[in-house]
């Protein structure tokens, strides 16, 4: 979630000027939020905070986009912060939701399923999901969420036995690597060159989506992550043959505050992996955040030229089919 700003009339002529020139194929990064979840994760709205995919059909045609991947936020109920009663059950029921509600528009949204890479049912439920024809495609997981610790030999143990059940699987990953800000666990260069070594040899033979361009966002003032962001586009450049398959989404991470510096930064980073392995991404279309047609306005301010937008807007990932 993130703070809204009003946008200004300059900002809206920006969002006319943008959705005219082009618009991208698909949103790779939306969730849908269940009356469960949404009772779990806004319980002092005064308002109801469910978002479904009958609710997000009309944002996205707002922003002339056709596609979206839809991932699910179940691993929210295996938050170590949290304490939940009939926990995986309730992992379960959000998966099936999510899977179900997408289900409702099969030209136009796909599902992926998510959960804490961590718990004792974690490869319980990759199995069940890759059954499961709505979402057996990929899964989410959040490292930032489920307090994984890329520095822990027994979270990399774990996590290198999901990643091979989803490579037995041909089950894409789209995973947030920002480790927990809240907690302060390291992160940065050393955990992104882990990464590299430690999960991505289990991989080869599926794609790898790495969220919010290895940070969380909203916007790109965050150090540590560009530390991260900066190890993996430096293997990617020297194509390693174990990137060979990473795409990286950018969620969030070009905003209305966006500095000067932090847009060149950016610009940057899209450059040395590649425009071709860059989806465009604008996160959950609820609260504050910045809905899709917005969100690509606001990218738009990069310093990019306007066949490479062209080419970001175009870009298709095999898991989207």
């Amino acid at each position: 979630m993130r703070l809204f700003i009003a946008p200004l009339l300059a900002f809206l002529t920006t969002t006319g000027e943008a959705a005219a020139q082009v618009a991208p194929l698909a949103d790779y990064h939306q969730h849908l939020f269940s009356p469960g979840i949404a009772a779990l994760i806004f319980p002092d709205s005064s308002k109801p905070m469910t978002l479904t995919a009958r609710d997000l059909i009309p944002i996205l045609d707002s922003a002339s986009i056709r596609r979206a991947l839809v991932l699910s936020v179940a691993y929210m109920y295996g938050s170590p912060k949290r304490k939940i009663q009939d926990e995986y059950a309730k992992v379960r029921a959000e998966n099936d939701w999510t899977g179900k509600q997408a289900a409702q528009y099969p030209e136009r949204l796909r599902a992926f399923c998510g959960f804490n890479p961590l718990k004792e049912y974690a490869l319980q439920e990759l199995e069940r999901c890759a059954k499961d024809p709505n979402l057996g495609r990929g899964i989410k997981l959040h490292f930032g969420n489920s307090d994984v610790q890329i520095d822990d030999p027994a979270h990399v143990e774990q996590l290198r036995r999901v990643f091979r059940a989803a490579n037995q699987h041909r089950m894409a990953i789209v995973v947030h690597m920002r480790a927990s800000i809240s907690h302060k666990r390291p992160y940065g260069a050393a955990q992104a060159q882990a990464f590299i070594d430690q999960l991505l040899p289990v991989v080869p033979d599926i794609d790898v989506q790495v969220a919010h361009f290895a940070g969380t966002g909203p916007g790109y003032d965050d150090p540590p992550s560009d530390s991260a962001m900066a190890m993996l586009a430096e293997a990617v450049e020297k194509k390693d043959p174990r990137t060979r398959r990473l795409w990286f989404d950018v969620a969030s991470i070009v905003d209305l505050n966006i500095s000067g510096s932090n847009a060149a930064l950016v610009a940057k980073r899209i450059r040395q992996v590649g425009v071709e392995r860059v989806l465009y991404g604008s996160d959950a279309a609820i609260g504050d955040n910045l809905r899709p047609r917005e969100s690509w306005a606001a990218f738009r301010r990069l310093p990019l030229t306007e066949d490479e937008f062209t080419t970001i807007a175009r870009n298709k990932a095999p898991y989207l089919d």
